[in-house]
């Protein structure tokens, strides 16, 4: 029996828009809210690998996703009602979609910090924005896909941490003024997960197997952190039955890493 099986956990006839879906955290996110029920809207850049996802879900017996190419950074409109007119209502808000850059103060490169700050915060906000009528309507609820970047100081990787602080006190600000009208907002802080990210910004392959193994003696509970782990806190803090005293939370998936200081 899996978690979601002991909660009773079910996403039938709920509305999911996932952003940053085509790959890692985001791609595992639609699959997973599709198999317990969700009908799901993928948002991404790269049209590839989005039909890709679209293409697991149909093939694990779920409904068919609708693929939503798009810029979160230009196109959040579009993205809204594009979701609304082909399933009719929200749910859940996933805002997942982000981008890191290593720099530090002494380096910081200001183009690239707006851009960082456009996609894990700007859009994020206004997507957000955007939902709200649809996600009062239908008691839904907000999960921001943050890091534990945004709980801690780590070196190099300063507007990334700065983007993700930012986000974190959004989800929490957020979390009080939508209470009232029924919608919650939470945020999972992930540590070290394995996902492709680290490739994007540079990290040979190599290095990127070396770090994962030296996080395993490092992370209390001995490995890094897979996509199944942040599926299934996304599931729970999304589910208004398991999680319906709780909003406003800032939730680590980070394998005690946090507790041991690491």
């Amino acid at each position: 029996m899996n978690i979601e099986q002991f909660l009773n956990m079910s996403f039938d006839g709920k509305v999911a828009l996932i952003t940053g879906a085509s790959s890692g955290i985001g791609a595992d996110a639609a699959r997973h809210l599709a198999k317990l029920g969700a009908k799901v809207s993928i948002v991404g850049r790269n049209e590839k690998r989005l039909n890709q996802v679209a293409e697991q879900i149909k093939s694990a017996g779920s409904p068919a996703p609708l693929v939503i190419v798009a810029d979160v950074t230009k196109d959040a409109q579009r993205i809204v009602d594009e979701t609304i007119k082909h399933f009719g209502k929200l749910d859940v808000l996933l805002n997942n979609a982000g981008v890191v850059i290593q720099d530090n103060v002494a380096e910081i490169n200001l183009s690239e910090f707006d851009r960082i700050f456009d996609t894990n915060v700007r859009s994020v906000i206004t997507l957000t924005k955007l939902c709200i009528p649809h996600l009062e309507k239908a008691k839904g609820n907000i999960v921001n896909v943050s890091s534990i970047a945004g709980l801690k100081a780590i070196p190099n990787v300063l507007t990334y941490c700065m983007s993700k602080a930012a986000l974190d006190q959004f989800t929490k600000c957020s979390a009080l003024d939508l209470a009232s009208k029924g919608i919650r907002v939470n945020a999972i802080n992930p540590a070290v997960i394995r996902t492709p990210i680290f490739q994007t910004v540079g990290v040979p392959v190599e290095a990127v197997e070396q770090m994962f193994e030296e996080y395993k003696t490092k992370y209390p509970v001995g490995r890094v952190g897979e996509v199944a782990d942040t599926s299934a806190a996304i599931a729970f803090l999304a589910d208004n039955k398991t999680a319906s005293f709780l909003t406003g939370i800032l939730f680590p998936v980070d394998g005690g890493s946090m507790v041991a200081g690491v």
